[in-house]
């Protein structure tokens, strides 16, 4: 094991985020950058190595985490990689990206600060691009069998990587100018830089994936041709139909999904304008929704310079503890700060949305909004709480509703769908079509980036034991896998 007294003698510290006057004037990273360096095997070294790590269930993937920990711990960071790309093929996106269930549910965290494997896993995975440790792994045969991958998120990529490594010719669609998916258009810039995703690109290129941009499957290719031209199919399109707001002045200028919104912060990182077509420059900003989308937006409009940010959400704020309901190892609903909120704005919880009013040109003005309490099942609104606060842009940030192939893809394919509107599998991840696939959140409904990755995973193998018969591909889980979430 690592430290056997490493959490009785070393606090918990995590990396150090750059002043806020200072990060929201740019778009990097909020981190100081290798600001984990002098602090990481003693980090590691907190690890307990436990005899049952409940961070292996936390993680879908089946991170060996302790076997890291004990070898960052060492200053084995050859080792260490080895072991975390065992398990994942993106460690740097999830590194920086993933809400992390496997601290939730760490054992050290019964009592005690968990340890911050989100931290190790980064600074491992950084110092093996630095050292040159990350190399493309080309297949020693080629097995004659394609593959068509429908989409380029971290499911799709995930799927594609392992595919093209079992000796598969893979190509990648993907409907964006750009390959990622959310990662390159939802993802702002300075959660995570898009050059991590551009050396995956070079590295899956090396190794053999093609990648198709602007093509949108449904459209410009439909699914009939895809299984005439391929041996199989993965669709790995994502959950991105977004939940809208039905009240009266939702058609005024100025609301927008967030997913119209932060692409558009993301090109100009790109280069592709000077300035967002829809910028919060001077305005007063309003955010609906109060999770992980929702912060982004909150971070993006402090970057364009807004007037002022409000996060509105409809359930009551959560408590700084983990709640008597959610016992560990489940990953508890807590009280966030992310570093989008650090950086200013006011967050308003239990309240609805009722209307929102415009000028004479269209444009909104006013967002007007009740307190709200639950009772009998459902949010009741509060007499004598409306009021109005000023709204020049509103992001509507409430989730995903289902995939967007439903209107094209899937009927061409013929595939059915479940309860919940998203695409039906089996136990193999495996459609009612012989040889199309189905995973992340496509199959499974809007989840983490570590559940995409591990059904990108799953269906990889699923698929070449379809092609061949049998498969030494890992499969790290079935789709009727549950988080620890409640």
């Amino acid at each position: 094991m690592a430290d056997p007294k490493g959490f009785l003698t070393t606090p918990k510290q995590l990396a150090e985020r750059r002043p806020v006057d200072v990060r929201i004037k740019d778009w990097n990273e909020v981190y100081v950058e290798r600001s984990l360096l002098p602090i990481i095997t003693k980090q590691a070294g907190r690890c307990m190595d436990c005899g049952i790590p409940f961070c292996h269930n936390g993680c879908p993937l089946g991170n060996l985490i302790p076997e890291w920990n004990d070898l960052a711990y060492r200053d084995d960071f050859t080792g260490a990689i080895e072991r975390l790309h065992a398990t994942n093929n993106f460690p740097e996106f999830t590194g920086r990206l993933c809400p992390a269930p496997c601290e939730s549910a760490c054992v050290l965290g019964i009592n005690q600060d968990a340890v911050t494997i989100k931290n190790v896993e980064v600074t491992i995975i950084d110092k093996a691009w630095d050292r040159g440790g990350v190399t493309p792994q080309v297949p020693e045969r080629l097995s004659g069998k394609t593959v068509a991958v429908v989409g380029s998120g971290p499911a799709g990529l995930a799927a594609a990587q392992q595919l093209t490594r079992a000796g598969h010719t893979v190509v990648v669609y993907e409907r964006a100018d750009r390959i990622g998916g959310l990662l390159r258009y939802g993802i702002p810039e300075f959660k995570m830089e898009k050059r991590h995703i551009n050396r995956r690109i070079e590295q899956m290129r090396a190794e053999g994936t093609r990648f198709r941009t602007g093509v949108h499957v449904g459209e410009d290719i439909t699914g009939q041709q895809l299984r005439e031209r391929f041996d199989a199919v993965v669709v790995a399109a994502g959950a991105t139909t977004a939940r809208d707001l039905p009240v009266p002045g939702r058609e005024l200028k100025g609301v927008h999904q967030a997913m119209e919104y932060l692409p558009l912060a993301n090109k100009v990182q790109e280069g592709d304008f000077v300035e967002s077509p829809i910028s919060a420059k001077g305005k007063h900003v309003v955010v609906i929704g109060g999770g992980d989308t929702g912060a982004d937006c909150v971070g993006t409009a402090h970057r364009q310079g807004a007037a002022s940010v409000t996060q509105l959400e409809i359930m009551p704020r959560p408590g700084e503890e983990r709640p008597g309901h959610q016992p560990w190892p489940t990953m508890p609903m807590t009280y966030k700060v992310t570093s989008a909120h650090e950086e200013g704005g006011e967050r308003i919880y239990s309240v609805n949305t009722t209307r929102f009013s415009g000028d004479e040109d269209g444009n909104v003005q006013e967002l007007h909004l009740v307190e709200v309490e639950f009772k009998d099942g459902r949010f009741e609104p509060v007499p004598g709480t409306e009021r109005a606060i000023p709204a020049q842009l509103v992001t509507l940030a409430m989730g995903f509703t289902g995939t967007d192939v439903r209107n094209g893809l899937v009927e061409q394919l013929g595939a059915d769908l479940d309860a919940r509107g998203n695409i039906a599998r089996d136990g193999r991840f495996a459609t009612n079509v012989d040889g199309v696939y189905v995973c992340g959140d496509a199959g499974r409904g809007q989840s983490l980036i570590v559940w995409a990755i591990a059904e990108g995973r799953s269906a990889a193998a699923a698929v070449d034991r379809y092609l061949g018969g049998k498969t030494p591909l890992p499969a790290p889980i079935r789709p009727t896998d549950r988080p620890l979430v409640v």
